[in-house]
């Protein structure tokens, strides 16, 4: 039996940010599982047609938190990577405008213009009326009817496949936030305002893919990362993982769903975990380059199996084609490679912040700590993903 006072599950980014935030503060005694051959999770790379292809989808570290850039520049030097500033467009009515859309009405001809500036007008949030609680109601409120029916709506069925009715509005703030005022102004004066979307600056390696920093962390490790390691049983009330690894605590970034398949959970834990809904994505790779500036294209049309569209050439260096994500329950046809990531995206459904707190506080006691994307069923960029994984282990250490 290896005992040790931390047993991480998983090696993506919020495993390998415990592990160095561990080692960095002292504390030796540690082990990480994971289930592939490779550390990073959602963000690995591999190599396709002769350059990187990132397999989760699209992943780009934004410049926003200071902390983590240093503390991810200690594994791939800041000089391995190269900045880009956000080219990200979306798909209505045959034109390509800028994202956010709201911001960048002033890219469509007038006449569409004055449709949508009609329609925002006419929005629940401008004149007053109380906001819903249902996701769909939610960006008709917002946004007014035509992007909601022409683009939010369905984009949204598209990358989730659901009902929308059963989303909630809790987790909305992650959204642009671009008032009337901001969308007419930025109509007249033909220039975007309001506030800009995440990853509108970024950094990309210049020699690899967005795999390689989470690779050499893994490398790090050395013995204490443990790959082509899959969970297969765990004692909860001893918490021994594979009736080989013995933590006094365990951490856990792995998806709660592959807990129920492989260890003795009380029936309403069980039952909260079941309720939890997620996302699966393929990733279809295609060879062509096509000729266009943008780094990744929304497309909303439901009659195109896929939600969005990476333009791998304009941010991999020396690379060519483009890869496309799609749910899988709409995947049709596949590309000349494909990858499918069973947990993709953790659906935000109006019943899941009740059930993670039960889930959470259940683990608290028999000192299991969830942590990351999937310890806390929380769509997170990978920058966000270190700082949970960083500020978790400082909170174990009590420093």
């Amino acid at each position: 039996m290896t005992k040790v006072k931390y047993l991480i599950l998983g090696a993506g980014p919020t495993g390998l940010a415990i592990a160095h935030t561990l080692a960095a503060l002292g504390e030796e005694s540690f082990l990480v599982l994971e289930k592939e051959e490779t550390a990073g999770g959602l963000c690995r790379s591999l190599e396709v047609d002769g350059h990187p292809l990132d397999i989760g989808g699209g992943h780009f570290l934004d410049v926003k938190r200071r902390e983590v850039l240093d503390f991810l520049f200690g594994f791939l030097p800041e000089s391995e990577w190269r900045e880009y500033h956000r080219i990200s467009r979306i798909k209505i009515r045959g034109n390509e405008l800028d994202y956010p859309l709201e911001a960048n009405l002033w890219q469509m001809p007038v006449d569409d213009q004055l449709d949508f500036l009609e329609s925002i007008a006419q929005a629940g949030c401008v004149s007053d009326s109380p906001m819903p609680e249902a996701f769909d109601e939610w960006i008709v409120w917002k946004l007014g009817e035509r992007i909601a029916q022409e683009y939010m709506l369905p984009y949204n069925r598209k990358i989730w496949s659901t009902n929308l009715s059963e989303l909630g509005t809790y987790w909305l703030y992650k959204l642009p936030d671009v008032s009337f005022r901001q969308t007419l102004q930025s109509c007249l004066e033909a220039k975007a305002s309001g506030t800009l979307p995440a990853h509108a600056t970024f950094l990309y390696p210049k020699n690899h893919g967005y795999g390689e920093v989470w690779k050499r962390m893994g490398d790090a490790l050395g013995d204490r990362l443990r790959t082509r390691t899959p969970v297969t049983s765990i004692d909860i009330s001893k918490r021994i993982v594979n009736e080989e690894f013995q933590g006094e605590t365990i951490i856990t970034t792995i998806p709660w769903p592959l807990w129920t398949a492989v260890s003795d959970l009380p029936p309403v834990v069980a039952g909260r975990i079941s309720s939890l809904r997620n996302a699966s994505i393929d990733i279809d790779y295609h060879p062509e380059t096509a000729p266009t500036d943008v780094h990744w294209l929304y497309e909303p049309d439901e009659d195109l199996s896929y939600h969005r569209i990476l333009y791998r050439s304009n941010f991999c260096a020396g690379s060519r084609g483009y890869w496309t994500e799609t749910n899988s329950h709409r995947a049709t046809t596949h590309g000349k490679w494909n990858y499918r990531n069973d947990y993709a995206y953790p659906v935000n459904t109006i019943g899941k912040p009740d059930a993670v707190a039960e889930i959470l506080s259940w683990a608290e006691k028999h000192r299991i700590v969830g942590a990351g994307r999937w310890g806390t069923w929380e769509h997170m960029n990978s920058d966000i993903a270190v700082a949970h994984g960083m500020a978790t282990a400082r909170k174990l250490l009590g420093k």
